[in-house]
Formats: structure tokens, sequence, C-alpha cells
């Protein structure tokens, strides 16, 4: 639920709308920003960027969607030739499987979150989330199903090697599922594609999730907008955003009545069911895979959990709204203000 300002063309994005509306003389001119779409991960990934060529940037751009899809080949979760799906199906491994350099990449800030969160995050949640995708289009639950699937799941059955760049998985019916942070990856990786290619400031934003290098020219930063539990209402919180990232997760549109109680698509892995309170999370982060990732975590933790689970993460904030007893009631980790003004500049710098 992240709105973003860029320039005057009208794009729309899943979630919330993604405005491009004139930002005052200070601008970069109107003919130095170009953007781009392509389907990837099922979504609409937008590359921005303030660049003089469009050549220059086309070519830059084909280069990050290639990355990108490089990276969906290895985690998908759909695709039953991905990475990650062919190391699941060798669960229980006997000797440790070698990985690539991406998956391990993943998968070793996903161990990192999910020990800072207590097992909010867990990546072995795959087996649930196939079962939940059958839930939801039955519209039916069935807690006989949860408890099998719960037998594969759990961090502990995941054991990286550092040494070797190898995993064991110590249980059967195992599932990865990397939903909650291969997309933050992606546009992590496209953005250090652009910059390889030249493209300094630019802006990848992957169905609401939004990574960004340098700001265009004349600007503090990329400006977002951040919805609360009503994504049709105005943003709440309007910031900029430079060298940074920002990812929203929330059940305004994905989730399960069954008698009586609503859960969410946001899957507990602790367990196993969905999260049952209303909520939206937006996360702030120095990368976009941390922003995912923890934007997952919080949604399960809630504003009781995430104070103790952020108290140590300084790169890390958040903005929160749930409702508790059907009231709204908005949490903001007390690093936000100093976080926000941290990942923006300090004055705009001339447009040319």
């Amino acid at each position: 639920m992240i709105r973003l300002t860029i320039t005057r063309t009208a794009l729309w994005g899943t979630l919330w709308a993604l405005g491009i509306a004139s930002c005052g003389n200070a601008f970069a001119e109107e003919t130095s920003l170009h953007v781009v779409s392509q389907r990837h991960m099922g979504t609409i990934v937008r590359i921005v960027a303030d660049c003089d060529s469009a050549e220059e940037f086309q070519k830059a751009a084909d280069s990050a969607f290639a990355r990108i899809g490089e990276i969906e080949q290895i985690c998908s979760d759909y695709r039953n030739d991905s990475e990650v799906l062919i190391l699941s199906a060798q669960g229980p491994t006997s000797e440790p499987v070698a990985v690539s350099d991406d998956l391990w990449k993943v998968l070793s800030l996903a161990m990192q979150v999910n020990a800072a969160t207590d097992g909010a995050f867990d990546v072995t949640v795959g087996p649930l989330t196939r079962e939940w995708r059958r839930f939801r289009r039955r519209n039916q639950l069935d807690e006989q199903r949860i408890a099998e699937a719960m037998t594969g799941v759990g961090a502990q059955h995941l054991i990286l090697h550092p040494e070797k760049q190898a995993i064991s998985l110590k249980a059967g019916q195992m599932r990865i599922d990397l939903g909650g942070i291969a997309k933050g990856y992606a546009i992590d990786a496209a953005l250090d594609a652009l910059t390889r290619c030249g493209i300094n400031r630019a802006l990848v934003d992957a169905g609401g999730d939004i990574g960004a290098t340098d700001p265009p020219r004349g600007e503090l930063g990329w400006k977002v907008g951040i919805a609360g539990l009503n994504p049709k209402e105005p943003p709440i919180v309007v910031t900029y955003l430079a060298n940074a990232a920002v990812a929203t997760s929330g059940d305004a549109y994905q989730f399960l009545e069954h008698k009586g109680k609503r859960y969410s698509h946001i899957l507990d892995p602790r367990t196993g069911y969905g999260v049952d309170h209303r909520g939206t999370v937006t996360v702030f982060a120095s990368n976009a895979a941390q922003a995912d990732a923890w934007a997952s975590a919080l949604s399960v933790l809630g504003p009781n959990g995430a104070a103790d689970a952020l108290s140590n993460q300084e790169e890390v904030a958040t903005w929160m709204e749930v409702l508790v007893a059907e009231e709204p009631i908005t949490w903001i980790s007390p690093n936000l203000g100093s976080w926000l003004s941290k990942h923006r500049l300090r004055e705009a710098p001339s447009p040319r």
C-alpha cells in the first residue's frame, strides 16, 4: 500500500496507484525520466530512472529485468524446475546440497531474520503455504492437514553449511517458500544491475515493494506515500526515500473466514494458522530484501512483538496500523523519524 509520486504519466499498481505527477521546478527535466515495465514474480515490475540517454536506460533496464528473471527461476514457488523446489524435493538429505550464490544469500538472510524474530519469519513454511492456497480456493479449512503440514515446518530442519555453501534438509515433506523475501532480493539485484550499467538515479517497484538508489536531480528523494488499513484513503505518511527500500504487508485483499474467524494469507509458521488480527505493516530498511522479510515477520508479530524484535535493529524501522476490538491502533518504531531523516538527502542538489 505504497503510493509513489514520480512524473506526470499515470501508471497503476496492484495496491496503490503509481502516480506520475509534477514535483515542481526543481525536479529533473521530464525528458530525462524514463519508465519501463515487465511482468515478473507474479506482479508488474517497474523501473524508473533519471537518465539523459533513452538508449542507455533501455540497455540497463534490459539487464535489470534479466537479473530478475534469473532470481525468479531460482526462487519461484510456482515453477517445479526452480532451484529452490528442486532442493526442497530432496529432503531429508543424506549429504549437504551445494546451492547457487543467489539462493545461498537469500537463505542466509532468511535465517538471520528468523532468529531475530523468534521464528515469526520462516522460509520452511512452504507446506503450510500450499495448504492455505487450497483452503482459500475452496473456502474451507482443514485442521488435520495443518497438523500434518507442520511436521515439515521449522528452521531447525534447515541447516546452512557456510564452509561448503550448502544446505541440509533434516525433515521429509519440506518445501521452502521464499515468497516473503525473494521479491525484495530481486529488487536489490535489479538496482545493482542498473548501477553497473551507469544508472545511479533509479527506483525499482515490484508490486508496491520499492528499492531506490540516488533520487532524481533536484529532489531530496523519491516521494512515497504510505496507506493505512483502507488502501482507498489518502496516504497517512508521505516521505522521501534515497538509497533505501520500503515494503508493505497486509491482509486487505487475501484472507479466509472460518467459523466466524478471519485468517490472513500471512501465515504464522509457529502455529500453522493465518494471522487473525487485521493490519498493515510498512517497513523501511537499507535494502529491499530486508524490508520484504521484516514486513512479513512484523505482520505476524504485531505491535507487541515488534517492539522486542526491533530493539537491536537500527537499520529497520516500521509504521503499522492494526485493528484491536475493531479500533485502529497505530504503532511506530522509536527509530522511524531518525531513519527517515538518514535516508534522504539533506539538501536537494541542483537539477543540473
